[in-house]
């Protein structure tokens, strides 16, 4: 397949104009983003390139920042194994967890070494949101727990969740390719015992879980808190990322609405991983 590759000139170029820029541009179907030394350099199927749909996300911006771009189709070639080669680099997490790719072996012994080939699909790692719930994971008695993790890109999270010993983990993602890589990655590290589902929260049924990762953007969760408060046990725990330190009031308010007690909340970078107790 070919590709198309837009260069953002933002100003002011900071991390948050490109980290929303990036989360905008993913719901109109670029797959994957580089944060280069002048400009965001974004990639999406040549198919799906749509001059008016960008036009839409800088005009609506909802930072207050200049954003021009230019775009160029690439080559035909496997984007794929291009991307994972030069830019997915290994990442440790507290000197106790290294995600990596089948092309980057780790240097050192690492408690929970986690090979994943992305194919562009969110969850390596490198992302604030991703590192914020593993933060949270490291910290966590998992033994024999039952885990969900929702939008489960990659399926890091339920890999590590498994490495932890959780007895049952439920992974669940969307979109087709997204389900594929996961399907691919649970096999790369021997978690079989995983049980992936594609979809979205029609996909929960009567089981309950100890505990829910939920990183997925701010209105999904919104939409969804109620289907996933219904599928959580009494003193479980749910972690809900993917969204800014600003939309945070709203997560609360919809929480404890439906009787989830605030536990905590981590930030990275105005991005947030918050953490409610069903009591």
């Amino acid at each position: 397949m070919q590709y198309n590759q837009v260069l953002f000139k933002c100003d002011p170029y900071s991390e948050l104009v490109t980290d929303i820029l990036s989360a905008l541009l993913a719901e109109i179907g670029f797959e994957s983003f580089v944060r280069g030394d002048e400009a965001l350099e974004a990639y999406i199927p040549q198919p799906l390139f749509n001059p008016e749909k960008i036009q839409e996300v800088v005009s609506s911006f909802p930072v207050d920042a200049e954003i021009s771009y230019t775009f160029h189709t690439l080559e035909e070639k496997n984007w794929n194994e291009e991307w994972e080669k030069n830019y997915f680099q290994p990442i440790t997490i507290n000197d106790e967890c290294c995600i990596h790719s089948s092309f980057h072996q780790p240097q050192g012994f690492f408690r929970y070494s986690i090979m994943i080939d992305p194919k562009m699909a969110f969850g390596t790692g490198h992302h604030q949101t991703t590192r914020l719930i593993i933060n949270e994971i490291l910290t966590m008695e998992l033994t024999r727990k039952s885990v969900l993790d929702m939008g489960c890109g990659t399926g890091v999270l339920a890999i590590l969740a498994a490495m932890k010993g959780a007895g049952r983990v439920t992974a669940i993602d969307i979109e087709e390719w997204a389900y594929n890589n996961a399907r691919e990655n649970i096999a790369l590290n021997g978690t079989t015992s995983i049980q992936l589902l594609r979809g979205g929260a029609e996909r929960l049924g009567q089981e309950q879980f100890d505990l829910i990762f939920a990183n997925i953007n701010r209105n999904i969760l919104l939409e969804d808190l109620p289907q996933y408060e219904a599928v959580l046990k009494n003193e479980g725990m749910i972690i809900m990322s993917g969204f800014y330190l600003d939309d945070l009031p709203s997560i609360r308010s919809k929480a404890e609405e439906l009787g989830l007690t605030f536990d905590h909340f981590a930030e990275m970078d105005h991005w947030v991983a918050v953490t409610f107790v069903k009591k």
